[in-house]
């Protein structure tokens, strides 16, 4: 069983940045898809970036193409996702998750099998 634990989320300016870590114990981390959702209060969570297990194909959803960066450090056991030009409406709880069944990125959250606890974003105007 892969335990995954987000770090860095908190409360930053409109317009500032953030960089989220989830680290990942157990399994074999870089054979796992690695991905990033989001869930705003009321809403549905979504999808926010995906990386494949070599780290060479990523996706994006088309909110945050161009102002957010997702990477993985396969030595470390970890995933980040920098956020840059942050907006209010980025505010939500943040989850990685990690799919085994696959090697490209997906964006669909039901293929992946291991989800973090989340951690809070909030940015304000």
């Amino acid at each position: 069983q892969v335990q995954l634990v987000e770090s860095g989320g908190g409360l930053v300016q409109a317009g500032g940045s953030l960089r989220l870590s989830c680290a990942a114990s157990r399994g074999t981390f870089s054979s796992y898809v690695l991905g990033w959702f989001r869930q705003a209060p009321g809403t549905e969570r979504e999808f926010v970036a995906a990386i494949g297990t070599s780290g060479g194909r990523t996706f994006y959803a088309d909110s945050v193409k161009g102002r957010f960066t997702i990477s993985r450090d396969n030595a470390k056991n970890t995933v980040y996702l920098q956020m840059n030009s942050l907006l209010p409406e980025d505010t939500a709880v943040y989850y990685c998750a990690a799919c085994f069944r696959f090697s490209g990125p997906r964006r669909n959250q039901y293929e992946y099998d291991y989800w973090g606890q989340g951690t809070q974003v909030t940015v304000s105007s």
